[in-house]
């Protein structure tokens, strides 16, 4: 599919988002998408540049002057309506600014009117959504790159709300320099650092009169177990210092030194998770449907195999010293404004492959240690957004849970307006890999999944004989429509074909399903799995296209073939025939379940995800995860994408190393002869036309694909080594 008939996102509405934020990290999330035009350097050229440049720095002129051009660019599209200032913290282009009349000027700094223009850029701040933000002068780009700071001032309603901010602030004059711990976070000296600083800092622990100060932090921690006055700890420093080096070294262990920063660099940092009824607690659904009860069913059902999981995967890799996150999921499938009623059919043959990824996914990031907010209300979801920093902010710390993914060519609102592309699940302008998908169809998107439920302990299963049977894949009487020939024929096969159809009981229609099908309404999971061990064949009926029950059915070793399933026109009589007959010669079914597709494997994975990418890197530097050790260049032949370029050497297409491989150079170093070089707009580039020789990079970053092709054309390709039954990750990618 390109583009997912379930992801319903349009701006802040968004169907499924999963929000990152640092707990503590001033400038861990800021992103910038490039967009290379050519205005700025025309105005260059004309105001006499090139000849004003000694001989030799023309190529460098030109490099600064295309990056400048591709940041500008950005910078004025992704500014639009966003909440700038120093309070925006990382969400904004704010600090980023500085850098750009840094950039320009040291290498144009006697030309007046460039310098006039970033005068203006960099003085260009928003006023803020609520009109909070205060500046008491601007600066011109020559005072930045002296290194004066901006001066920051609270408003009066800002010191109505937070009466001890301005004590905060004074402290943290005095004691920034303590500690190098706060230069990490961003603090430099200035008031701007601070309140950035304290603003990010966990409300919960101002609650307890936690103020920064390293005697509040004392205070808290030995308040809050009695146990600690039996080690000696008294509210004072030394007594706390004391106890942290002598009593207790598991704090020691984790970096816990008496200092500031040490208790802070603790208290923030993700552990794992294992009270099942704190995540129960989160998952109360506001409305009286109760959307959320089949959520809580399979969590609690799984719960103990999350619970092994995790402690495996600890057992193999490092989990600590990970970074809390705050992450706001919301679940706007269930909304009552959706009208998909997601909620009401969830226990009544409706669409459960989604609920199986929200459940996942929220218990995954839960073990995890990850600070979590569940949503399913619109409502909800303002009033939350509505008190986030700068939340109209194109810095990309959304994820979108997208069944069938989104690629390229449909995102970019533009080129799939253009070409008539452009539907009502598209053109989100987000990096395509911030959406979340079922099955790894893309390499453009992220592979999230979900985990295959196992209901039968081995013995159990074991126990269990296969017969000549057949379990069809479809829960609902209007998938059965049409297929009448294509059943008949396997009926005819001497196979007793089973169901699963959903009947409403207050229906007087009868279902429309042929008359030798054996019915069984919708079962629990422990009675499909047992049908499935009695089958020897799940029988697929083209729709549903995807979803949890053919893996389950893998797990459970109905349909084993080649490998693993049988792919087959079913509108041919003699396919349809042929195939069975195989499968009923077989006389072994063993199951098969990827490691991916385990609770530890799900962990693992999404572990990576959130530890590693990063779609707010300041200035879009080249990409740094997965590797380059773990990435090679490939250039494939006339006709073929990327996915199948790399495929072809065991290898999986990479998009966020396209940046890299993006350069005519490369293109010749891999034995291309340009006659032109080029620089256009679509999925297809880089690459070389076999046509005309020409050498074509990409123009826009938003469309780097690993799915586009066209004959013509061959695709130069970033491509990544994985690790057996976790494709999501190259080697080492894990850690």
């Amino acid at each position: 599919m390109a583009t997912s008939s379930m992801n319903e996102t349009a701006a802040w509405q968004i169907t499924e988002a999963v929000s990152y934020h640092s707990k503590g990290a001033v400038k861990d999330n800021l992103t910038w998408r490039f967009n290379v035009t050519k205005p700025i350097g025309s105005a260059y050229q004309q105001d006499g540049l090139q000849a004003c440049m000694p001989e030799g720095l023309q190529g460098t002129v030109d490099e600064v002057i295309q990056l400048s051009e591709r940041y500008i660019r950005t910078l004025a599209r992704d500014s639009e309506g966003v909440v700038d200032g120093p309070y925006a913290g990382r969400f904004t282009a704010y600090d980023l600014k500085k850098t750009m009349a840094v950039l320009l000027e040291n290498m144009i700094e006697r030309l007046d009117r460039i310098e006039h223009r970033l005068n203006i850029s960099s003085n260009l701040t928003k006023p803020s959504l609520s009109g909070d933000i205060s500046m008491t002068h601007s600066l011109y780009a020559k005072d930045l790159i002296n290194g004066e700071h901006e001066l920051c001032a609270l408003t009066d309603k800002e010191r109505q709300l937070y009466p001890k901010c301005e004590q905060k602030i004074e402290w943290m004059k005095n004691m920034w320099q303590s500690d190098p711990c706060y230069a990490s976070f961003g603090v430099d000296g200035s008031t701007c650092s601070f309140i950035m600083f304290l603003s990010e800092s966990d409300p919960c622990y101002a609650s307890f009169g936690v103020d920064g100060s390293t005697c509040s932090f004392i205070m808290f921690l030995s308040e809050s177990d009695p146990c600690y006055a039996s080690f000696g700890v008294d509210g004072s420093t030394c007594s706390f210092i004391m106890f942290l080096s002598e009593s207790d070294p598991c704090n020691t262990s984790f970096g816990v030194d008496g200092s500031t920063c040490s208790f802070i660099m603790f208290l923030s940092e993700a552990k794992i998770n294992h009270d099942l009824e704190g995540l129960m607690k989160l998952l109360v659904d506001p409305n009286e449907r109760q959307g959320y009860a089949w959520m809580r069913m399979r969590i609690k059902r799984i719960w103990p195999r999350w619970e092994t999981a995790v402690k495996s995967l600890a057992a193999k890799q490092d989990l600590t010293k990970r970074k809390q996150k705050k992450i706001l999921v919301h679940l706007g499938l269930l909304s009552k404004q959706s009208g998909w009623k997601f909620a009401e059919m969830q226990f009544k043959g409706g669409p459960l492959g989604e609920l199986v990824q929200w459940s996942d996914l929220i218990t995954a990031l839960y073990v995890l240690g990850h600070e979590l907010t569940i949503t399913s209300e619109v409502e909800q979801l303002a009033n939350i957004v509505s008190q986030l920093p700068a939340a109209n902010s194109p810095c990309q710390s959304l994820r979108v849970v997208d069944s069938f993914g989104t690629e390229p060519g449909f995102n970019l609102r533009t080129f799939a307006k253009q070409r008539k592309k452009l539907s009502s699940w598209g053109g989100q302008d987000l990096n395509p890999q911030q959406f979340f998908t079922m099955f790894p169809h893309s390499p453009d998107n992220s592979f999230m999944g979900f985990v295959v439920e196992r209901h039968l302990n081995e013995s159990n299963a074991r126990a269990i004989q296969r017969s000549n049977m057949a379990l069809v894949y479809g829960k609902n009487d209007y998938m059965w429509a049409g297929k009448e020939e294509y059943l008949n024929t396997v009926n005819k096969s001497e196979i007793v074909i089973h169901g699963t159809v959903y009947s409403d009981s207050d229906s007087k229609s009868p279902l429309k399903i042929p008359s030798y099908v054996i019915n069984h309404g919708i079962l629990n999971g422990e009675d499909l799995h047992k049908l499935l061990r009695q089958s020897k064949i799940f029988l697929g009926l083209g729709f549903p296209y995807e979803g949890p029950a053919p893996l389950e059915a893998i797990a459970n070793g109905a349909f084993i073939g080649e490998p693993h399933v049988y792919t087959i026109n079913i509108e041919d009589p003699d396919e349809v025939r042929t195939t069975v007959q195989k499968i009923l010669d077989m006389e072994q079914f063993n199951g098969f379940l990827p490691y991916e597709f385990t609770e530890e494997g799900f962990i693992q994975r999404m572990n990576a995800y959130i530890e590693h990418q990063n779609f707010c890197q300041f200035q879009r530097q080249l990409n740094k995860w997965p590797p380059e050790s773990a990435v090679k260049v490939l250039f494939g032949d006339g006709g073929k994408s990327c996915k199948d370029v790399c495929w072809e050497k065991n290898l999986i297409c990479e998009p966020s190393h396209f940046l890299a491989a993006n350069s005519h150079s490369i293109l010749m170093s891999r034995g291309a002869a340009c006659a032109a070089n080029k620089t256009l707009t679509d999925i297809y580039y880089p690459a070389l036309d076999t046509k005309t020789n020409d050498c074509i990079i990409q123009q826009e970053e938003l469309l780097f694909s690993c799915v586009g092709k066209q004959d013509n054309l061959r695709r130069l390709c970033p491509c990544r080594n994985y690790f057996k039954g976790q494709s999501a990750l190259c080697v080492g990618c894990e850690l």
